[in-house]
């Protein structure tokens, strides 16, 4: 993809703070991967580094809040941030600290927050006291949430999610609460298609469906790829409905088009969210 150029002849740029996957599939690898299908440079702030690939999560190392914000001070003095997301913060102190950074700087810039709090191998990614400040802290700084199913139980706090009608009454919840949109991800729900509901305060409600793909060399770091492609069209100008549309129709090529990288590890595939968006229907909830 080439770079995305905007008026007045900077390219696009955004900024991820999340964790680092020492296999390439998720986390700041997989927002990099993301923002470049965009045309989008990335900009990043790694808050932890992990030791794993697909079969699971075999270490964490939290970097020290105050070198997490000092990496985002240092890109936001010098760089034109487009849009920001986060990922996995993994302690109460670093959430505290990125909340802090971003807080008030709502209309320079909108802030995806992906709330990674359990890993798909069913490591936790974040600690239990570090929830309460995610909720607290973060959200009420945030444009957009995107919690899959587990997530968004723990934020919402109205026991388990096993429908549409669910997942509309849990974002309606989390939105309250935090004052900001939210994109509940209803992949683990059974049924022909993925929805996403996203649910907003003021411009009214989404559902954003596709195709599941059978049997699929990967998914993992799809949560990561979709709220990095998200907060990347975003930077390039778009309405959030367009950036969710456009991120849902990347994610389905890049799970479409995954490749193997070993006899025991896969990654999602490139994918060009243009050439995709016929795979992905919307229509106002």
């Amino acid at each position: 993809m080439k770079p995305a150029i905007l008026r007045g002849g900077n390219q696009a740029a955004a900024l991820t703070v999340a964790g680092s996957d020492s296999g390439g599939n998720a986390g700041i690898q997989a927002d990099i991967r993301a923002f470049h299908a965009f045309g989008v440079h990335a900009c990043t702030a790694i808050a932890a580094v992990t030791a794993q690939n697909p079969a699971g999560v075999s270490g964490i190392e939290t970097l020290p809040p105050q070198f997490v914000a000092s990496q985002i001070e240092a890109v936001l003095s010098a760089y034109a941030i487009g849009a920001a997301k986060t990922g996995m913060l993994s302690s109460a102190a670093v959430v505290c600290a990125v909340a802090d950074l971003f807080r008030g700087r709502e209309e320079a810039f909108p802030v995806v927050v992906d709330p990674v709090m359990v890993a798909t191998s069913g490591a936790k990614l974040l600690a239990d006291d570090a929830a309460s400040a995610l909720a607290h802290r973060l959200l009420p700084a945030a444009t957009l949430a995107t919690p899959n199913l587990m997530e968004a139980e723990a934020l919402a706090g109205l026991g388990r999610i096993a429908s549409p009608g669910d997942m509309v009454a849990a974002a309606r919840a989390i939105s309250a609460a935090a004052g900001c949109a939210v994109l509940v991800k209803g992949g683990h729900l059974s049924g022909a298609a993925a929805q996403d509901l996203l649910w907003t305060p003021d411009r009214g409600a989404w559902w954003f469906e596709s195709q599941f793909i059978r049997a699929p060399r990967s998914t993992h770091g799809t949560g990561c790829s979709l709220s990095a492609a998200i907060a990347a069209a975003l930077a390039l100008g778009g309405t959030l409905e367009d950036a969710v549309f456009d991120a849902k129709a990347y994610v389905y090529g890049a799970v479409r088009d995954s490749v193997g990288v070993g006899r025991e590890a896969a990654v999602l595939g490139f994918s060009d969210p243009a050439a995709n968006r016929a795979f992905v229907s919307r229509r106002p909830a």
